[in-house]
This record gives structure tokens, C-alpha cells and sequence, in this order.
């Protein structure tokens, strides 16, 4: 048995303290205050020092790139950056290569987690214009949902076929996540951007060719069909404040249309293109300040019911040129959860709501099994938080294979300190302990 003694524990909308006690792979007994002798004696202890003490955070949108692509990613090199960033559980996404787009591929994929992955991962399964059926007939108590593309971005999944769209909302028995951008939109802003700079585009163009009128537009659109299929919809990185209009205040318990947004929304806007140019190039693009201070403020609100990374690492060499060459996406699963705790030291949300977003709703909202959550028989996959040292982000630190952050030089008030996974110390100090991941399983 291992106690983790002395924490400030986060939890089911409270901080208290007190002391957590894991058994095998489950959490055995949560003690307030004083833990019993008999249990001091007998257990291994953890001395969390008033450090936090959260649910392992669980990111349910990554792109780990694997497999396809592994210059950029792979399962190990960006699980292991999720570990040392207190991220226990992943979902990761279909566009890889080959994508993720039959129960086959699926299986292949959970195999070669098997073998890599050291945190909990699970897949979704993509939409394409013609795989309906395959998505009908899928398990999902095993998969955790169907990623829907209704606007372009990296691994063409784009699916452009309204009434096909409306029977995958009506007839799919799923969560459905979608990436929404109006194509059409994208395609006309396109257009005339090509034409008042040739092939030499500025990135800093890239909010108005993915605009706030095209994620709004895609937005509504995706809630309507939602609400008109009574369908389970979850909007993926929540880009700009005027989407905030279509989501309610409801717990995520009480939804059927949930709202993500990522820690790169909240930290950046169109202003940091010019100093940092293509490595804050993502789809939805990063936009203006009106629209980040919006979402800021909607972390104090239940419009927003998770925060995820999106983390999709390219090479720097891949975020090279001109608007149209340079690659969308970037690594970030490392410092997601110390980027999102630093803004509770500023005061934007507070320690119990942050972990809400980041470990309570995504189990609710993808009903992920005994997960997300410090309560007794629950998985043991706790993270220590803690001030006593600050993370301060440089490439040599940066895990992902790709080398890079967009946060370079910032500067956390807080660092993960110890991850565990199912029970087991998988990150200490800065030390990892071994491949302790298990596949999710979900209610369906």
C-alpha cells in the first residue's frame, strides 16, 4: 500500500486536507485531517508536503502521430511528456497514418499502445464521407467517441456531405466531437488572400483565413444538428468568444453539448504572430485579444467544460514559410497543466474549477470508468502539484520528439511534481518508473 500523506487534495468541487491511501491500482481510503497509526505503519509512505494533490489530468484531445509520422511523434516519446506534465489519461485522434477510420485500424492502434504508452490511452474513431456503416456497427464501451471534421485541417478528413452529416448526428450511437470551421468560408478567405500576396501569404493572415465567422458559423451549425438529433456533441478547441453564445451554464452532468478549449487560446492571441510567428499556427486559428480575454473570463463560468492541448507536435523545419506551407499545430501536453494552474495564481479560474475542466468533466462528458475523480474503488491515478519549483520551460527540457514549445522561456509557478498511474509511481522528480498504462474503458 502507498499513502500519499499531508496533500491539499482537489476534489469534486473542494479543497481539503488530508491524505489518500492506493491499494493494488484503486484508491483504498481517503483520510481528512489525521491518518490512523496502523495505516502509518503499514504503508509506503508519500509525503506530499501540502502540495496539491489532483485526479490524474485527462487530455481527451491529442495527436500523438503515431502512427504515420515518426519524425514528429510517437506513442512513447509523447506519452511520456503527458506523465511528466501530471496528464495520467489520453484520447488521442484519427488522422494519422493510415487513419483511424475502421475497428481494424482501431485494434491496431490499441495494440501498438499496448506496447508504448505510459499513460491510459483511448481512440476515437474518425468520419469520413463514406464509413458511416463502420461507425454504426462500432463498440463503444471500448472507443470513446467519433471525430467529425466539418472544416479542413491536417490528414484531409474533411467530411462535406450535409445530409451525411445529419445521419451521423442522428443515426451514430456516440459522442460526437467535431472540429468545426465553415470550409466554405476558409475556402473564399482563402482566395482573396492569395490574391492580394501571390504564394506569399503572411502568417499573421491566418485568423482571417480561419475566421471567427467560420468557427462560429460551424459552431452553430454542429449545435443545431445536435439539438435537432438529439445527439451528444462535444466542440473541440473553442477558438473565439462569439462561440461562447451557443453553450449554457449548466453542470457537464446536466449537457448534451459540451464546449473544449485549450491553454493555447488562453495564453496567446493575434498579436504574438509577429514574434512568434508559425509556431502558434493551429486549426482553429489563434485569434484576437478580444477573443482571448473572453474565453478567460468564461473559465469562471460552466460555458467551457473542459480544457485539452490539442497537442499536435510538427518539426520546426515543418512551421517554416509562407502562411499555406507551414504546418498547423504544436506540442504542449508537458505544461498544460502548469500553464492552466498558473492561471489560478492570477485569479482567471480557481484550483477546484480547474480541476473540473481538466479531470472530472472529461470523464463525465466521455464516461470513462472509474476515473477522473479521488473517491474510494476509484483507478489510483492521482497527480502532486506542488510551488516549492517552479517549471520553467526550455527545449532541453521539452520531452515531445519534436523539440520544441510554444512557451519557451515561460516561466510556471507550480511543477508536477509525482504521477501515478493505476496505483503505481510512473514519474517522480523528474524520473520515470516504468509503462504502467492501461486502455480506457468507457459507459458508452
Amino acid at each position: 500500500m502507498i499513502l500519499i500523506h499531508n496533500a491539499r487534495i482537489v476534489n469534486e468541487e473542494r479543497i481539503s486536507h488530508g491524505s489518500v491511501l492506493v491499494d493494488g491500482d484503486s484508491i483504498a481510503d481517503i483520510f481528512e485531517g489525521g491518518v490512523p497509526q496502523g495505516v502509518l505503519d503499514s504503508a509506503d509512505v508519500v509525503e506530499a508536503d501540502g502540495a496539491f494533490l489532483l485526479p490524474g489530468v485527462i487530455d481527451t484531445h491529442v495527436h500523438f502521430r503515431d502512427p504515420g509520422f515518426p519524425d514528429k511523434a510517437d506513442f512513447s516519446t509523447e506519452s511520456r511528456a503527458a506523465v511528466a506534465g501530471g496528464v495520467t489519461s489520453v484520447l488521442d485522434m484519427p488522422n494519422t497514418k493510415p487513419l483511424t477510420i475502421t475497428v481494424q485500424a482501431w485494434e491496431d492502434k490499441m495494440a501498438m499502445a499496448a506496447e508504448k504508452s505510459y499513460c491510459n490511452y483511448g481512440f476515437y474513431i474518425g468520419a469520413t464521407n463514406t464509413n458511416l456503416e463502420e461507425l454504426k456497427s462500432a463498440d463503444y464501451t471500448k472507443i470513446c467517441g467519433v471525430k467529425l471534421f466539418l472544416g479542413s485541417s491536417t490528414g484531409g478528413m474533411l467530411v462535406d456531405n450535409q445530409s451525411l452529416v445529419e445521419r451521423i448526428f442522428r443515426e451514430v450511437p456516440a459522442l460526437i466531437t467535431v472540429h468545426a470551421e465553415d470550409e466554405s468560408i476558409i475556402r473564399a478567405n482563402s482566395e482573396h488572400y492569395k490574391k492580394l500576396y501571390g504564394d506569399e501569404v503572411p502568417i499573421e493572415c491566418h485568423p482571417q483565413v480561419r475566421s471567427t465567422e467560420a468557427c462560429y458559423r460551424a459552431s452553430a451549425f454542429a449545435v443545431e444538428m445536435a439539438k435537432k438529433c438529439g445527439a451528444r456533441l462535444h466542440v473541440a478547441h473553442v477558438s473565439t468568444e462569439r462561440e461562447l453564445t451557443l453553450f449554457n451554464n449548466k453542470p457537464a452532468s446536466e449537457k448534451r453539448i459540451t464546449a473544449e478549449t485549450c491553454p493555447h487560446y488562453l495564453y496567446f492571441c493575434d498579436l504574438d504572430y509577429k514574434r512568434l510567428g508559425a509556431r502558434i499556427k493551429c486549426n482553429p486559428a489563434i485569434k484576437a485579444l478580444s477573443d482571448k480575454k473572453g474565453l478567460l473570463g468564461a473559465l469562471s463560468t460552466n460555458k467551457i467544460d473542459t480544457i485539452a492541448t490539442d497537442h499536435a507536435p510538427h518539426l520546426l523545419s515543418d512551421k517554416q514559410g509562407w502562411l499555406f506551407n507551414a504546418a498547423s499545430g504544436m506540442p504542449s501536453i508537458q505544461y498544460s497543466l502548469v500553464a492552466m494552474a498558473e492561471l489560478a495564481e492570477k485569479g482567471y479560474v480557481t484550483m477546484d474549477k480547474l480541476v473540473r475542466m481538466m479531470c472530472h468533466n472529461p470523464a463525465i462528458i466521455y464516461g470513462i470508468k472509474n476515473r477522473g475523480f479521488i473517491r474510494k474503488g476509484f483507478k489510483a491515478d492521482l497527480t502532486i502539484l506542488t510551488r516549492s519549483k517552479k517549471t520553467v520551460v526550455k527545449p532541453q527540457y521539452v520531452l515531445s520528439k519534436c523539440g520544441w514549445s510554444p512557451y519557451e522561456e515561460m516561466e510556471f509557478s507550480h511543477s508536477v511534481e509525482l504521477t501515478m498511474i493505476n496505483g503505481r509511481v510512473a514519474y517522480n522528480a523528474g524520473a520515470f518508473h516504468g509503462q504502467v498504462a492501461e486502455p480506457l474503458e468507457f459507459k458508452g
